[in-house]
């Protein structure tokens, strides 16, 4: 039985709410969303940890029950990371396995790196690592066509332009890429985004503000401008990619060279999967996170 309506005040003036299952005294496992959910993208994930660990899944910052600060330097990553450290400590761990997809993915590798001691494992569902994911929206075409969105959502008044017509344009977030054989955003799916997307959604795309990592203009080099070095970015701690092969926003090319930049990483690939694997293969994701994190 997942258990909602709890807080955590971190002392840095945000207060996250969050679902958990399981029992306190367990090893702590977060799951980390992204744009547009909210925890309840973990819902058919949390149930299948209760008997072994704590697993939590948070609202992010700007997401839905907890603090949605407007400023756009409130979501540079090391804000979201420095949330990430207070409500482990909140929750009474000094390390936490660490389960993360798109946004949420991004921030559990920069806390990966930032923060090994505070990271035992770390499971990405097709969230790129920034070093491959800086280096493909700079020169390849291809990633720079399927990224284009993030342009959009970056633009002053995406807000308003998502919320006409009763959100559609977010449906299409998910329909567009929905399986035939996974049709998991069902009108209850629908009717609870909804509520969710209703209390804000300025915090969520203020992660795409924020955020160096953008496709160029012709107006704005974005990540051609950036030098990042990999050695700063090394992972140090295991790490186990899962990654749908049919997401249409972030192509498997985004994985090459990164088994130089990981000390201890597996991939399994998902050939049928996209962008919303936990939805469509909740089985084999929750397997294959319990064979990683049993070793």
């Amino acid at each position: 039985m997942i258990t909602t309506g709890q807080y955590a005040d971190l002392g840095n003036g945000i207060r996250l709410h969050y679902a958990s299952c399981g029992e306190r005294d367990r090893p702590l496992v977060l799951f980390l969303h992204g744009f547009p959910e909210y925890w309840g993208a973990w819902d058919e994930l949390l149930p299948a940890f209760a008997g072994s660990h704590f697993a939590v899944a948070p609202d992010l910052r700007g997401f839905n029950l907890s603090s949605q600060p407007t400023e756009v330097a409130a979501y540079r990553v090391r804000a979201i990371v420095d949330d990430l450290d207070r409500f482990a400590t909140h929750l009474g761990s000094d390390r936490a396995i660490v389960v993360g997809h798109d946004w949420g993915g991004a921030v559990a590798w920069q806390w990966a790196i930032a923060r090994p001691g505070r990271v035992s494992k770390l499971v990405i569902l097709n969230s790129p690592h920034p070093v491959p994911f800086a280096r493909e929206l700079a020169f390849n075409p291809v990633q720079q066509r399927a990224s284009a969105y993030m342009n959009w959502l970056r633009a002053p008044g995406a807000e308003a332009v998502l919320a006409r017509e009763d959100f559609v344009r977010l449906d299409a977030f998910f329909l567009g890429m929905q399986r035939a054989d996974a049709p998991w955003y069902t009108a209850e799916r629908r009717a609870q985004y909804r509520a969710v997307w209703a209390r804000g959604l300025t915090g969520g795309l203020n992660y795409y503000r924020a955020s160096p990592l953008y496709p160029p203009t012709d107006g704005d080099p974005g990540p051609k401008a950036l030098r990042l070095a990999p050695a700063d970015f090394h992972v140090r701690v295991p790490v186990l990619v899962v990654w749908g092969e049919a997401d249409t926003a972030l192509p498997v090319t985004l994985l090459d060279g990164l088994i130089e930049l990981v000390d201890d990483l597996t991939v399994h690939r998902l050939p049928r999967a996209t962008h919303w694997l936990a939805h469509e293969e909740p089985g084999e994701v929750a397997r294959l996170i319990f064979d990683f994190i049993g070793r």
